[in-house]
């Protein structure tokens, strides 16, 4: 498979660019810049495993169509990402065809730190009807970034979705193919008393399938298993918040597992 990984500027002028067969590494010398985007291209749709900052986790996400284009976040933009990510004049981009027994392995199917607004291409995905004063530390793509510090909130690494305070909120994660989902996890936010917290939420699958989660006040761990279904995506609603003083219930992070359809 060919891979190409490319620096370009906000003009689409390409500052550093590299194509391999099946692992490619880019090293990029020098500071970025406000509109720089980092770009990700393959043949072909893969399970690939994804690096393109020391600042972040690397992930194997599915690249569903080229290129994928990250924008290097500035200003209020960077607050859910690692002070470190991003900065300094060496920096260096990593892409490979996923191993067999990666894509075939049972795992958080909804893990995607390099998600942003606008991604159609790399999955999985999220997305939601409200976010909080629509700041970047309370985005959608806060849920399935792999950062699960519950005790605080705001910046990285205590990022979240927010709802902004919305009855009718919702999110949904999508997967970009199908997928076989056996169980979910869920970490509430957990910055008490600041934050309130959800005693239930629904959860609703690509096949109109809806389950209910009983969840407590709790910024650890909450796992319910599901029947083993095949589905594209997910969307977890009708959350009900608790009976508590603060206005602030919200989602650090959801999690499917399960394996490769």
């Amino acid at each position: 498979m060919q891979f190409t990984l490319k620096v370009v500027d906000a003009a689409g002028q390409v500052k550093a660019e590299s194509s391999a067969e099946d692992e490619l590494f880019l090293v990029y010398r020098g500071e970025y810049e406000e509109g720089d985007r980092l770009l990700v291209s393959a043949s072909e749709a893969a399970h690939v495993y994804l690096l393109l900052d020391t600042g972040l986790m690397p992930g194997i996400v599915y690249l569903k169509e080229s290129p994928f284009s990250l924008a290097i976040p500035f200003g209020e933009k960077r607050m859910p990402y690692a002070q470190q990510a991003f900065l300094g004049t060496l920096h260096r981009l990593h892409v490979r065809v996923a191993n067999p027994s990666e894509v075939a392995a049972r795992r958080n199917l909804a893990f995607n730190p390099f998600d942003q607004h606008g991604n159609e291409q790399l999955f999985p995905h999220a997305v939601a009807n409200v976010e909080t004063r629509g700041e970047s530390q309370f985005a959608a793509r806060n849920a399935i970034d792999g950062e699960k510090a519950t005790f605080d909130h705001g910046t990285w690494p205590f990022t979240s979705w927010g709802i902004n305070k919305d009855p009718n909120a919702e999110l949904t994660v999508h997967f970009g193919r199908p997928v076989l989902v056996d169980e979910l996890v869920i970490y509430l936010r957990a910055d008490f008393p600041h934050d309130a917290w959800w005693n239930e939420a629904s959860i609703t699958f690509s096949d109109s399938d809806t389950m209910r989660l009983d969840l407590v006040k709790s910024g650890a761990a909450q796992r319910f298993a599901v029947a083993e279904k095949k589905v594209e995506w997910l969307r977890i609603h009708s959350m009900k918040k608790a009976d508590d003083p603060s206005p602030y219930p919200a989602l650090s992070q959801i999690e499917a597992w399960g394996r490769e359809a």
